[in-house]
Order: structure tokens, then C-alpha cells, then sequence
């Protein structure tokens, strides 16, 4: 049996559709690309680490086994900042 895990941003987390993330618990504040922008929509949407591949990968030219290296750097990022659960 395959387990979805889904991902969600931590409540209190501000964002912008410019990339910008604001973290009120901490006082910290990123930016991020367009493709990172997206991830973020699709983690506040709590989308599955499968469907935030599926969807960036039909919307940009990315290889698909890349990517999901790349996510998963990403998704360690934003769990050290406390930005997602």
C-alpha cells in the first residue's frame, strides 16, 4: 500500500504571489522563484509531494526525476525554516 503524505504550510505563514514568505514566529523572510512560488500554493492547497510534481512538471520544461530531487531539497529547506508541518 503506497502512503500519500500530504504537506502542509504552518498557519501563521505569510506569502505573497511574488515569491515572498514571512514567517512571524521567527522574524524570517525569503524569496523564491516562480517555480518555488507555486510550490508554496500548491503546500498552502496541502497537495501531495505527487501532485506538486505532476503539476510542475506539466507547467514548466523540467525533468521529472530532477525535480523531485530538487523538491525534496526544497521541502528540507522550508521544514529547517519551520515554514511547513
Amino acid at each position: 500500500m503506497i502512503k500519500v503524505v500530504t504537506m502542509r504550510l504552518k498557519k501563521n505563514i505569510a506569502t505573497s504571489e511574488e515569491g515572498f514568505i514571512f514567517n512571524p514566529g521567527t522574524g524570517d523572510s525569503f524569496s523564491t522563484n516562480d517555480i518555488g512560488t507555486d510550490i508554496i500554493s500548491l503546500l498552502k492547497d496541502e497537495q501531495s509531494r505527487e501532485m506538486i510534481i505532476g503539476t510542475i512538471c506539466a507547467k514548466y520544461d523540467v525533468d521529472q526525476n530532477q525535480f523531485e530531487k530538487d523538491l525534496d531539497d526544497y521541502l528540507s529547506q522550508l521544514k529547517d525554516y519551520t515554514i511547513i508541518e
